[in-house]
């Protein structure tokens, strides 16, 4: 692993050009771009919005909300705790801050090595794997809660599987949340202006989004998109009971910009769906 020193947020994102398509991608696509995607933006990732997230913090999506407010998964002291697709482990290091034992889990080494050394600088460690959310390297039935805060989900083919090693890791009864873009944005351009708030595609079109390097032809970026009746179909198939789907409002005096999240959009129309579900 890279030298702590060397890991710092800052500095320009070295995204090719590309451009966008909506067409297929399977999970061996989907895997070899976003991992690379996520190498590449995460100095700048945490550079833009590392002070917004905190080194011990956990909010759940751009409005803000955190779950020190909501209580999404609830008891957390003394609870085994995964977070998939955990980054600099910003959220995983505040619920260790409030006695659970949490592990986060991600696919970019970048992360990885971000929550290092956020780990150095706060005296908080979270003990973190290099690995995907459809293949969780843990035993059957050893965590009390699973959850991902904008993390793996989105950007997963197989969800099936996913889901499916979230119960198989999760202890009867245990719980599993996560927030992901409101599936409505997928109706609307990912502009942040007034330009977001005009409806140009279907709601039910579920054919991933992909990005492709302009110079290279490789792929650069997918994410997937399900309707929010595909989550709850998920979850119940997979033996969860959903008991918490949260849609954050736009704070009053909030107008920090990220990506297509804004005060315009935000005032008018969800931009976060937060799901919490227990296991049977």
């Amino acid at each position: 692993m890279q030298d702590l020193q060397d890991v710092q947020p800052g500095g320009p994102w070295p995204h090719p050009p590309v451009t966008a398509h909506r067409r297929g991608a399977d999970e061996d696509e989907s895997r070899r771009a976003n991992g690379a995607d996520w190498d590449r933006y995460a100095d700048e990732y945490q550079a833009t919005h590392g002070g917004f997230l905190g080194d011990i913090g956990f909010v759940w999506g751009p409005e803000g909300l955190t779950e020190q407010a909501a209580r999404i998964l609830g008891e957390i002291r003394d609870r085994d705790v995964l977070e998939v697709g955990s980054g600099a482990g910003q959220c995983s290091r505040w619920v260790r801050s409030q006695g659970g034992r949490a592990v986060g889990l991600d696919l970019s080494l970048r992360q990885l090595q971000h929550s290092r050394r956020i780990d150095e600088d706060s005296g908080v460690v979270v003990p973190s794997v290099l690995a995907t959310a459809t293949a969780l390297p843990f035993a059957d039935d050893v965590f009390d809660v699973v959850f991902s805060s904008f993390g793996a989900l989105q950007f997963v083919a197989d969800i099936d599987r996913a889901v499916a090693e979230t119960a198989r890791v999760l202890r009867p009864g245990g719980r599993f949340a996560f927030s992901i873009t409101h599936p409505t944005r997928w109706m609307f351009p990912d502009d942040p202006g007034e330009e977001g708030l005009t409806a140009t595609q279907s709601y039910w079109d579920r054919t991933p989004y992909v990005e492709v390097d302009d110079e290279t032809g490789a792929t650069a970026y997918v994410e997937h998109h399900r309707t929010l009746g595909d989550w709850v179909a998920l979850l119940a198939g997979a033996g969860f009971r959903l008991t918490t789907l949260l849609e954050p409002e736009w704070p009053e005096g909030h107008e920090r910009l990220w990506g297509g999240w804004s005060g315009t959009r935000g005032r008018l129309t969800p931009g976060t769906a937060i799901f919490g579900a227990d296991l049977a």
